[in-house]
């Protein structure tokens, strides 16, 4: 589920460390649908290290899709990096699994309804 992280990475934005990582904003963070989805996506369909916005196919408004991949970055799940005016995203396995051993096996499990 994890990639290695590849040389020459710009510095992660800023995020909480993996002991301030707390279960209550995690499962917070994923009882949103959508960022179900994208959490989802990046561990079942990720071949490259970082995703940018576009990569998932979401049909949302900009200002939307920001906002839930800052709540995802802002509750420890996501690890994101400025490319440029870009902003691409992986999730942070090992740390999660370090804190929370199976949870993104559930994640990866998760059967999304048919709508989004």
């Amino acid at each position: 589920m994890s990639a290695t992280e590849p040389e020459g990475l710009p510095e992660p934005l800023p995020e909480p460390a993996v002991g301030e990582l707390r279960l209550e904003t995690v499962l917070g963070a994923l009882s949103d649908p959508l960022r179900l989805r994208i959490v989802r996506k990046l561990l079942l369909e990720s071949e490259a290290f970082d995703h940018s916005c576009g990569w998932f196919g979401l049909d949302r408004p900009k200002s939307s899709l920001t906002h839930h991949f800052k709540a995802l970055r802002e509750a420890g799940i996501t690890r994101q990096r400025q490319y440029g005016l870009e902003r691409r995203s992986h999730v942070r396995v090992t740390d999660l699994d370090t804190r929370f051993p199976g949870l993104l096996d559930l994640v990866a499990a998760w059967t999304p309804p048919d709508k989004p």
